[in-house]
């Protein structure tokens, strides 16, 4: 008979609190939790079907380890004997350096995850870490850092309360919100204008959340630093600048103003095709709210230009004085003051410069634009040898065909995952990890360190199910890495030794196997936080609510500047943007009869990894991924819906089938990410879907990604599009 477990999904940072039915060691079902205190009843297929994935016969459960061509199953002892042996004279014959880690999205909704990742790097010596940040946000880490004194202090829209909210590149309808946990996103969007506010999506697409509430204004690609730069000049020239806030808590201001002086609404429009009376509309409206937001996100912040835009943005939330404002921009506060301590202790704050192209460190981690060159340039700590954590980074990098050659130059590439993926093809040694519903959490670093949630609250939960096989929990993985390598987790003795008398006397107790003892570590980091210990918050089935935001705690308290004002025009930023803006704008002139291209995500599955399961991908419309294409630019491009296309830049070329979309707007495709599966053998559902990967377009290396952050550009490029040479209907062409 099932029995029926309270919990919380770790696949995004919703959240949501669901219900799982377990039988037989195995989660049959799973439901949303009506009563959790802050969802309340929602969840998204992805979440509730999350189990078939793990599952699935295709599941990793044994160390797997690379013999000529093939991967046969090996005992962790051996497997751990041989990476470690491996690990120790990369580092003696080649220092520290030569051994980097890739730390995937996955790694980023586990507490301990991500913690004893860094703890054995640490325990290595080697500086030499990349993360998915640079594919997706590392632009808002990098401009934090330098606004507010610590990248993760993070604004975000009070969205319970805001009368306002503009929303650039961003979709939360299907995605849910960056760096805030809101459960339901259409309903709370719909409850802004209920209670008399208005939203505005700002995106090149018509998208699912430009549908369920708001008003809709179209953007060109890629254009979105003039959206923000007219938008600062027009709120200039309305006089919507607090100049109360402005003396008392920032710095810089004149200077951001003389830069935004000639970018008027019209100048702006050459290139963002946003109609100047539109975006005065939104400017009167952003003004005159009790309380207003202006949100961004991947859209903006995979482009080229995703640090300046982000800026801009938190300038005006800044300097309007919806800063620290009920129903404006709120930065949370966690169990512990995180940034007071980060700052203090000098934790994701390593002034460390790359190798190749001089890129400085973003939460202490490279640019993963640069990893391919990092690994196939000669010298001095090049890359050697590589550990990939919860990522794939063979599908969500640039430039991935010549990442692959890189990854099969190096002497040792080991991942930690659940599946064989793409990367795993490639790995000389493959170790099965525990799923999110065989290990007890917390919710994840953002909302317990920083409070980014509508709504504060905290829950626990316990493992499900036990690990089938031989999984383990990558804690525990992690510090067997660092005994086989000779290592010390996070370089110290004594944290090895604790971690080591923990593991000891969990086996002691009755343990099936040598494991750090999770739940007893969660406890720990919850006292130590002053909170309640994890056996009585996991009492609390549907979460235990904290107190609520608290408009007016960030501004003169928790701003970690040198000053403890914010810098509206801190000068690396301010360089950036007077030496990149004026070129670019005349180079979005001179491109703009050219298509450019946005990616776009299929509402059933979730970046890359669900694509394993038959339940999110059957179907003629869910085996593929498509070349969404407006009618207009259809007709002009000789292109046929159903046809195929040949997509290509100067990186490389893609074939796939072509759909029209009316929603897009004229000049603009749009092409899902995370699909391109066929070389996965290991993936045997996902290998047999015919999709393509678009960051096969997207270009790599020290002189095609962004010098402030490191970011890649993934979105807003320009493409050139034709009908397919060859057999038109072979639709099994995937890619070139």
């Amino acid at each position: 008979m099932a029995q029926t477990h309270s919990t919380f999904c770790r696949i995004c940072e919703a959240l949501c609190g669901l219900e799982a039915d377990v039988e037989g060691n195995k989660v049959v079902a799973i439901r949303p939790n009506p009563k959790h205190v802050a969802t309340q009843g929602f969840a998204c297929k992805k979440g509730l079907e999350q189990h078939k994935i793990y599952d699935h016969p295709d599941r990793v459960r044994y160390p797997l380890a690379r013999r000529g061509d093939r991967f046969v199953r090996v005992s962790w002892e051996e497997a751990l004997s041989e990476i470690g042996a491996k690990v120790a004279k990369l580092r003696g014959d080649n220092g520290p350096d030569s051994i980097a880690m890739y730390v995937g999205t996955a790694a980023g909704f586990s507490v301990l995850h991500p913690v004893f990742a860094q703890g054995f790097m640490h325990g290595v010596g080697s500086k030499s870490m990349y993360a998915t940040a640079t594919q997706d946000c590392a632009n808002k880490f990098a401009v934090a850092r330098h606004v507010y004194g610590f990248p993760f202090s993070q604004p975000f829209p009070d969205v319970r309360r805001t009368r306002c909210l503009i929303i650039v590149g961003a979709n939360p309808v299907v995605s849910k919100w960056s760096f805030l946990q809101v459960p339901n996103p259409t309903q709370h969007l719909k409850d802004i204008e209920r209670r008399g506010g208005r939203v505005f999506v700002v995106d090149p697409r018509k998208t699912e959340t430009a549908k369920a509430a708001g008003e809709h204004v179209f953007i060109r690609p890629n254009t979105d630093v003039f959206f923000y730069l007219g938008f600062l000049h027009e709120l200039i020239a309305q006089g919507g600048v607090d100049r109360a806030v402005v003396d008392k808590h920032t710095q810089g201001f004149e200077e951001v103003a003389a830069l935004v002086r000639e970018w008027t609404p019209e100048k702006c429009a050459e290139v963002t095709k946003v109609d100047p009376a539109a975006l005065r509309e939104m400017v009167r409206a952003y003004r005159t709210a009790d309380g207003a937001a202006l949100y961004g996100s991947t859209g903006i912040n995979m482009g080229s230009n995703g640090s300046l835009a982000f800026w801009l943005q938190e300038v005006i939330n800044a300097v309007s004085g919806n800063l620290d404002r009920p129903g404006g921009t709120l930065v949370g506060q966690g169990v512990i003051d995180f940034a007071k301590f980060g700052v203090r202790t000098g934790t994701l704050m390593r002034n460390d410069r790359s190798r190749v192209g001089d890129f400085g460190s973003t939460n202490d981690a490279f640019p993963g634009g640069i990893l391919a060159d990092e690994i196939l340039t000669p010298g001095d700590k090049q890359v050697r040898a590589l550990f990939v954590t919860g990522g794939n980074p063979l599908i969500t990098m640039p430039n991935a065909a010549r990442l692959k050659r890189a990854f099969e130059s190096l002497e040792l590439l080991v991942t930690v995952d659940l599946f064989r993926n793409e990367t795993g093809e490639l790995a000389h040694y493959i170790l099965p990890a525990t799923s999110p519903l065989e290990r007890p959490d917390l919710p994840f670093i953002f909302p317990l360190m920083l409070g980014l949630q509508a709504r504060p609250y905290l829950q626990a939960t316990e493992r499900l199910v036990e690990p089938e096989g031989e999984a383990r929990d990558e804690a525990t993985i992690y510090m067997d890495l660092c005994r086989a390598s000779g290592v010390n987790l996070f370089g110290s003795a004594v944290a090895q030794r604790a971690f080591e008398g923990l593991m000891f006397a969990n086996a002691k107790l009755g343990e099936k196997k040598r494991a750090v003892p999770q739940e007893r570590v969660l406890d720990l980091l919850l006292r130590a936080c002053g909170q309640r210990g994890y056996r009585s918050l996991l009492r609390e089935r549907d979460g235990v609510l904290r107190g609520d935001h608290e408009p007016g705690s960030f501004l003169g308290r928790r701003v970690y500047t040198a000053d403890g004002r914010v810098h509206l025009a801190p000068l690396p930023v301010l360089t950036e943007a007077r030496a990149r803006i004026a070129p670019l704008f005349e180079r979005e002139k001179s491109t703009a009869n050219a298509l450019k291209l946005i990616t776009k995500r299929h509402v059933t599955t979730h970046n890359s990894w669900t694509h394993n399961h038959e339940s999110f991908v059957s179907g003629s419309d869910r085996d593929t991924n498509h070349l969404y294409v407006h009618p207009e630019d259809a007709r002009r491009l000789g292109l046929e819906e159903g046809a195929l296309a040949d997509v290509a830049t100067d990186v490389a070329t893609v074939r796939l089938p072509v759909k029209f979309l009316d929603e897009l707007m004229p000049g603009t495709v749009a092409l899902p990410h995370g699909w391109g599966h066929q070389h996965a053998k290991g993936l045997s559902v996902a290998s047999r879907t015919r999709g393509v990967n678009v960051n096969l377009l997207a270009a790599d290396g020290p002189d095609r990604i962004e010098r402030l952050s490191g970011m890649a550009q993934l979105t807003g490029f320009v493409v050139d599009v034709r009908p397919a040479e060859g057999p038109k209907n072979d639709a099994s062409w995937a890619g070139i």
